[in-house]
């Protein structure tokens, strides 16, 4: 009787999922409401419905995956349109009516009527400058004008052969003068046409000059404290010349927004974000010394070079191959150096050498014996700046070796999303657990970011791997696109080149899975890619957002060919280091 009632069980079971299969609905991703104004023709309807439903949409058929998945690319005629989505199962059927308004941008003009439509100032932001410093204007104002700005300064009307044809902008540059003593005002522009008629309006942002009583020195704080190149940004933050320790003098010289411009050197400047300072009190020391000895000794696992300086100096390094090279500039140092104490405790460093390339700059050379870099990282022990070098691994299998995990996003960071409804932190994370369970079964220690859903900051994650020092990171991710047909593909990054091989590797392996090219991209300003003290790659596997790749992510068979071929290229990479 049991085993009947386990049949019946059984059937029930199977029906009801199955008419649950065959029960349609329309869950959309995109677009989200019902009415959407937009300024683009090209657009996508993007969503999911019952695995064994059609799809249709005004009576044209949309292909439906096999996870329910499907979309419609649009070519919008201007003015109002309407599309009715229609998904039919066994027995019935649902739409969803999606209406649109595509307004076409309107092509740029010059400005009609005496007036000031556009005011720019670079650097963009509000800007605190000092004597020498230049502030360049953009204007688009009213054609054939006198346009003006702070202390008459003239902006010229630019020919429309490099303005794309329109008529009325205006450009010129101001170099604050040492007698400029504005402190947070906004700069008038105005514009007189031939009647001698004037407008004027101000800029949108503030400016001052540095007076007596403002702070010139700051002192870096906090475990992730870096430099950055200039003040350019993208989704990933600004362009770094990379971390660096607490307590490091900087000679402020102005502010952008919320950024400090530093004087590194003679030649150098660079840019720190203001809550990673604390201004120095007044008659504080510039950032500047001579060098002392340089001595070189190694223990088990590293192998460390120490400069003796008189204060703690901004600095920054960066590697080389083809030999591999550690090259370290410290800014404020000028060369004071007459030997170099090299003990036979090291063990990775081939030579060691010194010179000052630049005023204010001591370059540090370390050429390594092997070919991998396996990470360094510097800090200060007192006045004293360290380089501390891994060496590579004795025995390179991965019984002997620890790998970190990464799992990307999780919690409220859910990541890209799929036409599904899947969320990238989802798969992340169903990809790194198996991952973790194949390194473990080669014999490696694994140390994962995390291994449940949970929020952990891509700051914490970069302290928590500082901490713990794994061997290698590896960082998994899907990539996300707006379309969602022909855009897709498997990537891997790296930031620093001597972690190239990592990543190029790994990818080779993949591409084994018969996947679509999107490159092996190095320099990539990736938090998880920033660290120096260990060799690191982010993996974009797929792209979540095409939906013939989601429809092959979401198999659990198909992550595990993913994650075999990881391995495969961790072996790789491993075996080409020897």
């Amino acid at each position: 009787m049991k085993y009947y009632l386990l049949i019946l069980t059984v059937f029930i079971h199977s029906a009801l999922l199955a008419q649950e299969e065959a029960t349609p609905f329309v869950k959309l991703i995109n677009p989200f409401k019902a009415s959407n104004p937009v300024s683009a023709s090209r657009q996508f309807i993007i969503g999911s419905t019952c695995k064994n439903c059609t799809v249709s949409i005004n009576d044209k058929p949309a292909k439906v995956y096999s996870t329910g998945a499907f979309a419609f690319e649009l070519n919008l005629k201007p003015g109002d349109s309407s599309f009715i989505i229609k998904a039919n199962g066994a027995a019935k059927a649902v739409s969803k009516t999606i209406n649109y308004s595509y307004t076409p941008p309107k092509p740029a003009g010059a400005t009609k009527t005496l007036d000031i439509d556009v005011v720019q100032t670079f650097p963009e932001g509000d800007l605190v400058l000092q004597p020498g410093d230049p502030i360049q204007f953009k204007v688009k104002a009213f054609p054939n004008c006198t346009v003006k700005t702070i202390n008459g300064t003239v902006l010229h009307e630019m020919p429309v052969t490099g303005t794309k044809g329109i008529a009325g902008i205006y450009q010129g540059t101001y170099i604050v003068r040492p007698e400029d003593s504005f402190f947070v005002k906004k700069f008038p522009v105005s514009v007189t046409d031939t009647s001698g008629k004037t407008i004027t309006k101000e800029t949108k942002n503030l400016f001052s000059v540095m007076s007596a009583y403002t702070q010139d020195m700051a002192l870096t704080k906090g475990r992730l404290a870096h430099l950055e190149y200039g003040l350019g940004d993208d989704r990933l933050g600004g362009a770094k010349l990379g971390y660096i320790d607490s307590n490091i003098v900087l000679k402020i010289i102005g502010k952008v927004g919320t950024h400090y411009k530093v004087r590194l050197s003679a030649s150098r400047t660079a840019y720190i974000p203001d809550e990673l300072v604390t201004l120095a009190p007044k008659g504080s020391f510039t950032s500047e010394s001579l060098t002392d000895k340089i001595t070189t000794w190694g223990d088990d696992k590293y192998d460390y070079v120490k400069l003796n300086l008189f204060a703690r100096l901004p600095y920054q390094s960066f590697q080389l191959v083809g030999p591999s090279k550690i090259v370290v500039d410290v800014f404020g140092a000028t060369n004071n150096t007459n030997w170099i104490t090299q003990l036979q405790t090291a063990k990775e460093i081939e030579a060691i050498d010194y010179e000052q390339v630049a005023d204010g700059i001591f370059r540090i050379t370390v050429q390594l014996k092997h070919q991998q870099h396996w990470g360094h990282k510097l800090y200060y022990s007192g006045n004293s700046l360290v380089i501390k070098i891994k060496q590579q691994p004795a025995d390179l299998s991965l019984k002997n070796l620890t790998i970190a995990v990464d799992a990307g996003h999780g919690g409220t960071n859910n990541g890209a999303v799929g036409a599904t409804g899947t969320y990238e932190k989802e798969i992340t994370l169903a990809l790194s657990l198996k991952l973790q369970k194949a390194l473990e079964k080669e014999g490696a220690k694994v140390i994962m970011t995390r291994n449940r859903e949970m929020f952990f900051d891509n700051k914490e994650r970069i302290l928590f791997y500082r901490d713990s020092v794994p061997d290698l990171l590896l960082s998994i991710h899907l990539n996300s696109s707006t379309d969602p047909f022909s855009v897709g593909g498997t990537s891997t990054y790296y930031r620093y080149i001597g972690f190239k091989p990592l990543s190029l590797l790994i990818y080779k392996r993949l591409l084994e899975l018969g996947l679509k090219e999107y490159g092996n991209t190095g320099s990539f300003n990736f938090m998880l890619n920033s660290p120096t003290e260990y060799p690191n790659a982010l993996i974009e596997t797929l792209f979540l957002s095409n939906l013939a790749e989601e429809e092959q992510i979401l198999n659990p068979e198909y992550q595990q060919q993913m994650v075999d071929k990881i391995v495969l290229g961790l072996k790789d990479f491993l075996e080409s280091s020897r």
